[in-house]
């Protein structure tokens, strides 16, 4: 019996906070419905920030994109696809995942989780996981995810 096949991975260093709006805008661009994106990372890592920018991309530079840290999910209708951004720093316990629609929400919309450790087994297997640290002035980021994604952000000239 062959083990499963290792995600395709793009390890980036996004030097500054411009960077990672880019690199944000394209990620939103190239996601599509069903799309479930992990963000991980410590406090100021900058998982709002990327999710931003993807939510910009998709419905327009000028839409107020508040953080879900208190809403704990934000949707926004995007031409292909609603997102949902949703923020479970304060969730107590996996079973509130549901309560909040975000399983179902990870079958038809694009799906920007911070926070995922606290999904539990409501993680997706398929889920896209983006992992950011600090590195100097700018972040590491790390994602593992399908190839096609991976095609499409490397078509930006991220890579």
């Amino acid at each position: 019996m062959s083990a499963s096949p290792t995600p395709p991975v793009l390890d980036l260093v996004l030097p500054d906070e411009e960077a990672a709006r880019i690199f944000g805008a394209r990620l939103g661009l190239c996601l599509r419905a069903g799309d479930t994106v992990l963000l991980s990372g410590p406090v100021g890592a900058g998982k709002s920030h990327l999710a931003r920018a993807a939510i910009r991309a998709r419905a327009g530079a000028e839409i107020d994109v508040p953080s879900p840290s208190f809403t704990l999910v934000q949707t926004y209708d995007t031409p292909g696809a609603e997102v949902w951004h949703a923020d479970l720093y304060r969730l107590t316990h996996p079973s509130e995942v549901e309560e909040l629609g975000l399983t179902e929400a990870m079958t038809a919309a694009i799906v920007l989780i911070e926070w995922p450790d606290r999904l539990g087994a409501a993680t997706p297997p398929s889920a896209i996981r983006l992992e950011l640290s600090v590195e100097g002035e700018g972040r590491r980021l790390r994602l593992c995810g399908p190839a096609r994604l991976l095609d499409c952000l490397r078509a930006g000239a991220l890579a």
